[in-house]
């Protein structure tokens, strides 16, 4: 247990080469997904609905997507989105053994040093299932460090994009939710969003 890591976020003043710190974060990815589940890990609850299916998804994130339409002022296509979220459901259901999943991998769970990433902290959302919602903020780091991260896993096209749906639906719910109390986290999801439809 560490109480202090010397770091700091990624950032444009933080991150030399932004590739590089794509191809450090699918490392770190890729170890925490190599190690071994004990038997007892599908009995305690370790299970979470980010590890998950889109699916189950779907109507809350209908829900949010209407509330954001009423929201004064939001800049966003969000027909477009919207039409990226239902393409991703329309994608197979993942398949394969369940793996440990950060939960989390927002840049401010990131730690870079010496221009480097040097941490994953954070792991209060620690629990099991497939991997693709682990990928999903991909999207709130450059371009640069995303195609670095998803060639250095090997993802095909369709655990990309069911990814890009996790993207979508966690930024979107978290817009209307917190668009009075939070407008620095909207801001992020805002981010992120954009990213999705410059990808698209």
């Amino acid at each position: 247990m560490y109480r202090w890591i010397e770091g700091a976020v990624p950032g444009p003043g933080s991150v030399d080469d932004w590739a590089a710190f794509g191809a450090d974060l699918a490392g770190a990815v890729r170890s925490l997904h190599a190690v071994p589940l004990p038997p007892e890990a599908e009995r305690d609850g370790l299970r979470w609905y980010r590890g998950g299916e889109l699916a189950p998804c779907d109507a809350g994130v209908r829900e949010r997507f209407a509330e954001a339409r009423a929201l004064p002022g939001l800049d966003l296509d969000l027909d477009r989105l919207e039409a990226i979220w239902q393409r991703a459901l329309t994608l197979p259901a993942p398949s394969g053994p369940a793996v440990w999943l950060h939960g989390d991998l927002k840049p401010s769970n990131l730690l870079v040093r010496d221009g480097r990433l040097c941490a994953v902290i954070d792991f209060g959302g620690l629990s099991i299932g497939f991997p693709d919602a682990e990928h999903a903020p991909l999207w709130d780091v450059p371009a640069a460090a995303r195609h670095a991260y998803r060639a250095a896993l090997g993802l095909d096209e369709q655990v990309w994009q069911r990814a890009c749906g996790w993207a979508v639906a966690v930024a979107i719910s978290g817009v209307p939710y917190y668009w009075h109390s939070d407008p620095a986290f909207v801001a992020e999801c805002l981010t992120r969003l954009r990213a999705v439809l410059a990808d698209h």
